[in-house]
C-alpha cells in the first residue's frame, strides 16, 4: 500500500510541476519581442528597418562603424525627440510612441564640439495595428530581452493572472523589494539611459531606472505600460503609466519608497 500511495503521490507532483510549466510558459508568451524583417531603407549613413512598424517600432542604425557621437531624431508634427545611437552598426529599437502619421527618421553625426552635420533622413508612414502596440515591446529606453532576470521573475510571480492582478502584483513587488539609489542620484551624468539589469540585480535605482523596471516587468505580462519623464511640481523625474484592461492606471516606484514626495502635479515632457 505504502508503495501504492508513494507511486499516486508522485504522479500527482509531476502533474503540478507540468501544470505551473505549462503556466509559466503561458506567461512568457505574452512578451512580445521586436523582430527584424526584409524592408530596410537606406539614405546616406542611416539604415532602418521598418519591417514592423505596425506594431510600434523601428529598428535603427548606421550603415558604417564610425567612433563619432551620433544622434537619432524622430519627428512627427510639432513634437521632436532626440537619441543617442551607437556607432557599432548594431540596430537599436525606438519606439512610435506618438501614434499614427507620418515620421521623419534623421541620423546626425557630431563634426566638432556640440555641432553636428545631417547624415540621412528616412520617412514612416506608420498605421498601428493597435495604440498600445509600442507600450508593449522592449526599446533603447525600456530595454531588456529574453533572459533578462527581471523578465523570468515577472514570469514567476504573474503567471496565469488577469491585467489588474498583474499590475497590483508588480506594485507590491516594487514596493517591498526595491530601494532608491541616493548614491547615484548624487553621481549621476546627464543622459544616461534607465538601467534595468543593475537596478534589478541591486534591488536598488534613480527614478528613471525604478519606473523602466515596473514598465519591463508588465510589458513582459501583456500589460501595456508607459514609462514618462517629465516634471514632479518642480523636480526632474520619472514614473510609470500602466494601461490596465483599457485603462490609464498612474504609479510612481519612487514616491511609493519614500524616497520623494508624493507631487501634485506631474508634468510629461516625453515617454517611451
Amino acid at each position: 500500500m505504502k508503495r501504492k500511495a508513494f507511486i499516486r503521490f508522485t504522479a500527482a507532483l509531476v502533474f503540478l510541476l507540468t501544470v505551473l510549466a505549462f503556466l509559466i510558459v503561458l506567461a512568457s508568451a505574452t512578451a512580445k519581442w521586436p523582430q527584424q524583417g526584409k524592408d530596410v531603407v537606406k539614405d546616406s549613413k542611416l539604415k532602418v528597418d521598418r519591417s514592423n512598424i505596425q506594431e510600434g517600432y523601428f529598428f535603427a542604425c548606421t550603415a558604417n562603424k564610425t567612433n563619432k557621437k551620433l544622434k537619432l531624431r524622430v519627428i512627427k508634427g510639432d513634437t521632436t525627440l532626440t537619441y543617442d545611437l551607437n556607432g557599432q552598426g548594431n540596430y537599436e529599437v525606438f519606439p512610435l510612441q506618438l501614434g499614427d502619421g507620418n515620421y521623419k527618421v534623421s541620423l546626425y553625426e557630431n563634426i566638432s564640439g556640440k555641432s553636428y552635420s545631417a547624415a540621412g533622413n528616412v520617412y514612416l508612414q506608420v498605421k498601428l495595428k493597435d495604440p498600445v502596440s509600442p507600450f508593449l515591446y522592449p526599446n533603447q529606453f525600456v530595454n531588456y530581452d529574453e533572459s533578462s532576470d527581471v523578465i523570468e521573475k515577472a514570469d514567476s510571480l504573474c503567471a496565469g493572472k488577469t491585467q489588474s492582478q498583474i499590475f497590483d502584483i508588480v506594485c507590491n513587488f516594487m514596493k517591498t523589494n526595491f530601494g532608491y539609489d541616493f548614491v547615484k542620484a548624487a553621481t549621476i551624468k546627464a543622459n544616461q539611459l534607465p538601467d534595468i539589469e543593475t537596478c534589478y540585480r541591486k534591488r536598488m535605482g534613480i527614478c528613471q531606472d525604478l519606473s523602466a523596471t515596473m514598465v519591463a516587468m508588465l510589458r513582459s505580462q501583456g500589460v501595456p505600460a508607459k514609462l514618462m519623464i517629465g516634471y514632479a511640481d518642480k523636480n526632474y523625474h520619472a514614473w510609470v503609466i500602466a494601461i490596465v484592461d483599457g485603462e490609464e492606471v498612474f504609479y510612481d516606484p519612487t514616491a511609493q519608497l519614500g524616497a520623494s514626495k508624493k507631487s501634485k502635479t506631474y508634468t510629461v515632457e516625453r515617454f517611451y
